[in-house]
């Protein structure tokens, strides 16, 4: 399937009535890049390890809209809509952004560019930056790749893990630094919450280590079919994994589902300044005696990470590092 990327040169100002605009003309969702600086608000919604790079804010932005395109033209989603050519979308775009212009002052450039895409680019391109790799005695290795033993490396367990587009692997420094910790600490039979669980790396692996049950919470709708996913290429029996969908800091209803005095091991492999207000909506959860382990943490943020756990009534146990990351536990 072929894609046609249509981009628009703008300014941040004019993003919301350029992506309204170009809905009268069968242009529906637009992806947005822009330098604007997340908001704290925004922050404690990023699930993530790796805070995005905005680069220093100019006021300037990108609208780039997709359109399917086929033998016929371009696909528009207009209802009733007959297929066009590119230069006639062009147009089209161009035609809206003049009958903008009067009434707003902020479109800046208001150029548009055509490249032609394809699904394949999105879908699998990013296989070429993933390749198993070695977490001490633990083999993680996707299911495109064989085993590399050349050097007589015989790990006592091997992770088969797909991440797909949406979620960290586990090669990044910051989840092997959990998952060294969560080794120091698990018992067979334990019960473990994985806080931004993705991928599921960490509570999969806790259950493979010889944790009993495992739940997971998320804010993205591709978690659980991933999680799924990987709870299946790994042998483990689904209904020893709950997922659920939301926000643990100020969903009510996803604190009553995760539940109080339940779980041995918290597991939050987040950033830094989500950390923070995750950590007192996390310790009723805990059992006492239970560890809370976190990172996602760049350097010289470790403390802010550690302050916020001994407001919450934790004793911290240590700071571990790898690299420019720190993983911060705490025990309550």
């Amino acid at each position: 399937m072929k894609w046609m990327r249509l981009r628009v040169r703008t300014r941040a100002e004019a993003e919301d009535i350029l992506v309204s605009a170009m809905q009268d003309i069968g242009l529906c969702g637009a992806q947005i890049e822009d330098h604007v600086p997340l908001t704290a608000s925004e922050k404690e919604q990023m699930f993530v390890d790796i805070l995005p790079e905005s680069g220093e804010d100019d006021g300037s932005a990108v609208l780039s809209f997709f359109v399917e395109e086929n033998e016929d033209g371009l696909l528009v989603t207009e209802e009733g809509a007959e297929p066009c050519t590119p230069e006639e979308m062009v147009r089209r775009m161009e035609g809206v952004i003049a009958s903008l212009r009067p009434y707003c002052d902020v479109l800046g450039e208001g150029t548009i560019t055509v490249e032609e895409t394809e699904d394949v680019d999105w879908i699998n391109n990013w296989k070429q930056y993933f390749h198993q790799f070695r977490i001490d005695d633990i083999l993680v290795i996707p299911s495109w790749e064989q085993p590399e033993t050349e050097d007589g490396y015989q790990p006592s367990l091997t992770f088969h893990i797909d991440p797909g587009t949406a979620f960290g692997t586990g090669m990044h420094e910051t989840t092997q630094l959990c998952i060294r910790q969560i080794r120091k600490v698990l018992t067979p039979g334990c019960r473990i919450l994985d806080v931004g669980t993705g991928s599921g790396i960490l509570a999969i692996l806790a259950l493979l280590l010889g944790a009993g049950e495992a739940v997971g919470t998320d804010l993205d709708p591709c978690a659980p079919p991933a999680v799924l996913d990987n709870l299946e290429a790994n042998g483990v029996d689904p209904s020893r994994m709950e997922i659920i969908l939301g926000n643990l800091i100020d969903d009510p209803a996803v604190k009553a589902r995760v539940g109080t005095d339940r779980y041995d091991i918290v597991a939050a492999n987040i950033l830094a300044e989500v950390l923070v207000p995750m950590t007192p909506a996390v310790v009723p959860c805990m059992k006492k005696g239970a560890y809370l382990i976190t990172s996602g943490i760049l350097e010289g943020k470790e403390e802010m990470v550690a302050d916020a756990m001994r407001q919450a009534g934790l004793t911290v146990e240590s700071v571990t590092a790898q690299g420019e990351w720190r993983c911060v536990v705490g025990r309550k």
